[in-house]
């Protein structure tokens, strides 16, 4: 059930408060870096007369390694605080990357090994920012307002961070731009872990556990879903470049993935601008559900008008699902452990992203471009049976420490306080 939000509870709200635009600002300039590196890396690569295969195969240690660092960066965040953890790590991907980019593919070994440390790195800032936003917004509304506000930001970033490294490529070089959007990347996360909100910010008490935030089946339940969300993108983007091939229009592919970026931007802002009451579990089965029934049109791949027009809806309910996942994100991590258990989150739909892209290749080789979008579908559907299986794991009570932590929350009467869940 939703209602309109009021006035003074939409976006300009959420920014309006201290500290809130910066943070937002600066968390999105810090992973600038992350969010446009697999063509930033492509383009150097090439410039370099490397082969797309080595590209892609740099560009796949420079995922996985991230897929490892950014769990184990945001237990450390949790157990240390956002300054000593997320500015040191900045800095060290930088300077990966930086050695990557001065000294070229010559030697392979070295330049795999540049990559692995600056996707290691990779400060979780992502997480850090949805683990500030109860301290610095106190209401439970305004920050699942902020959260469909974060999902709706991150689709602009990855319109408009591709274009700043064509634009950086085309004035200087492709080596230039690695270093330039890793220099911005440094100065997104100093202006993160220099505001009030980060240097204050202290996890809750944890448990100590060798699982950390995995030990929530709730959390898990959430991740095997997101999982399949994300093969299901990944599957689109090597599915859209079938597609465009096919057509004899290159360009088309760049239509296809700003029209899913413009669903996924749209589908955001009027989520976000409703006030939605009941449980966030039982509204991301359906927001998932959704998600899954939309990109089945995607294999009737029609003209490149209504194929466009497809793209769009398939789009739509994105964001709407992320956002609502970081809710449920939030309600299932153990005490002490937020910053880690959205980390998680971040890991394992990247990982999805790239398995459905080296699932989506042979798919299509075997049965042409209709499978590979088929690909996206199934992962969506996958997606949607995972939430139906583990309902009753959803729907469980935290633990014990959990309850006791969202008990005794109370709206943050300050920009500035400890940690604090607002459920």
């Amino acid at each position: 059930m939703a209602t309109e939000a009021p006035a003074h509870g939409g976006y300009l709200d959420i920014l309006r408060a201290p500290h809130a635009a910066r943070l937002l600002a600066g968390t999105l300039v810090g992973r600038l870096p992350n969010g446009t590196g697999p063509i930033a890396m492509t383009l150097f690569v090439r410039d370099q007369g490397g082969s797309y295969t080595l590209a892609g195969g740099l560009i796949a240690a420079y995922g996985v390694a991230n897929a490892v660092g950014q769990p184990l960066l945001g237990r450390a965040v949790d157990l240390k605080g956002q300054p000593r953890v997320q500015l040191p790590a900045a800095v060290l991907s930088a300077l990966g990357m930086a050695l990557f980019a001065l000294t070229g593919i010559g030697h392979l070994a070295l330049a795999y090994a540049a990559v692995v440390a600056a996707g290691l790195f990779t400060p979780p800032l992502e997480g850090g920012l949805r683990a500030l936003w109860p301290s610095v917004l106190g209401r439970e509304d305004r920050v699942h307002r902020a959260y469909a506000l974060d999902a709706v930001a991150q689709e602009v970033m990855f319109t408009v961070g591709p274009l700043l490294v064509t634009l950086l490529v085309a004035l200087r070089s492709p080596a230039a731009a690695l270093l330039v959007i890793n220099v911005l990347g440094i100065l997104g996360a100093l202006a993160v872990v220099l505001s009030e909100p980060s240097r204050a910010w202290r996890s809750a008490a944890r448990e100590a556990h060798w699982l950390g935030a995995l030990r929530s089946p709730g959390l898990l339940a959430l991740l095997g879903s997101f999982f399949f969300v994300g093969l299901a993108l990944g599957s689109i983007t090597v599915a859209a470049v079938a597609y465009a091939d096919d057509r004899g229009t290159p360009s088309v592919y760049g239509w296809l993935m700003a029209a899913l970026g413009l669903g996924a931007l749209g589908g955001g802002v009027l989520y976000g601008a409703r006030q939605w009451s009941g449980a966030p579990e039982g509204r991301l089965r359906v927001l998932v559900g959704l998600l899954a029934v939309c990109y089945l049109p995607l294999t009737l791949t029609p003209g490149p008008v209504a194929m466009t027009g497809l793209s769009v809806l398939s789009g739509v309910f994105l964001a709407p699902a992320l956002a609502c996942a970081f809710i449920v994100v939030d309600r299932h991590a153990p005490s002490g452990t937020v910053t880690e258990a959205f980390s998680w989150l971040v890991t394992t739909f990247g990982v999805g992203a790239a398995l459905g892209s080296a699932v989506a290749g042979p798919a299509i080789e075997l049965a042409g471009t209709v499978a590979g979008f088929a690909v996206a579908g199934a992962g969506g559907l996958v997606a949607l049976l995972v939430l139906l299986a583990t309902g009753r794991v959803l729907a469980a009570p935290r633990t014990a420490e959990g309850v006791a932590r969202h008990a005794v929350a109370e709206p943050v009467p300050t920009a500035v306080q400890t940690e604090k869940n607002t459920h």
